[in-house]
């Protein structure tokens, strides 16, 4: 994220959300070398990709517990079931890292630090064709991320929606950002198929308990004090009280 820009997602209609994307590189590691000879492994081969995690200063931060470590080597390959323990229930989520390693690397380390443990979701949308729970910023602002960026990991084989945009699928977990290349730890979930631009990479998807979860705070809609009508604060306070890896 660049200067005090908060991360948006934005629509069809003058109201913004969260997203963003990437470059995968993909390295295979099928064998070792001793002394520039390569020796066959006994180990699986295993797909990895070089992630280029980047310290800003000059963005607001919510509270910085490091980079992901051995990011040269981030697993590109499998999923990870990862649970939100939220105030209002569970949203089981399966995170896809063939997808967008990169992201789901920065997410499970997150989850690691307990970045996200005692942090609201600070936005809801509910507009016809407009339906994503946003969450990821401790501070509650909407404006702060984990004191580092990444690139972007843009989705693909998307339905088509017409004016550039496509169709990001009920279920959908989603990463929010201020523009190109400026992920951090603010992520959406998408209750409702929405045409957006395919700006914000996908890294995973949340279950039929996870939709429960979320279609009850979106039945509250936006809290009366909001800027924008249809997208602010959710009315019906939900906050991580914790982010599990497995179930």
């Amino acid at each position: 994220m660049t200067g005090s820009s908060r991360p948006l997602i934005f629509g069809a209609i003058a109201a913004a959300v969260v997203v963003v994307a990437s470059v995968i590189v993909w390295v295979l590691v099928p064998s070792s070398v001793v002394a520039g000879v390569a020796v066959a492994s006994n180990e699986p081969s295993v797909s990895t990709t070089n992630c280029d995690y980047s310290r800003v200063t000059d963005a607001p931060t919510a509270n910085f517990v490091g980079l992901p470590a051995d990011a040269a080597r981030t697993p590109a390959s499998g999923k990870v079931q990862v649970t939100l323990k939220t105030s209002q229930g569970d949203v089981p989520m399966t995170l896809d890292r063939e997808q967008a390693p990169c992201t789901v690397g920065s997410l499970l380390h997150l989850a690691e630090k307990k970045y996200f443990d005692g942090t609201a979701c600070h936005r809801i949308t509910v507009f016809t064709e407009f339906k994503v729970l946003q969450c990821g910023d401790p501070t509650g602002s909407g404006g702060a991320g984990p004191g580092y960026e990444f690139d972007d990991e843009l989705p693909t084989g998307l339905r088509a929606a017409g004016d550039g945009k496509v169709i990001y699928p009920k279920g959908t977990v989603a990463m929010a950002n201020a523009g190109p290349d400026t992920n951090g730890s603010q992520f959406f979930l998408v209750y409702a198929d929405t045409p957006l631009a395919p700006n914000y990479p996908v890294f995973g998807t949340y279950d039929s308990t996870g939709q429960t979860t979320i279609d009850k705070v979106a039945a509250g809609g936006v809290a009366p004090d909001s800027e924008t009508q249809g997208d602010g604060k959710p009315a019906i306070p939900i906050t991580i009280e914790k982010v599990t890896v497995g179930r």
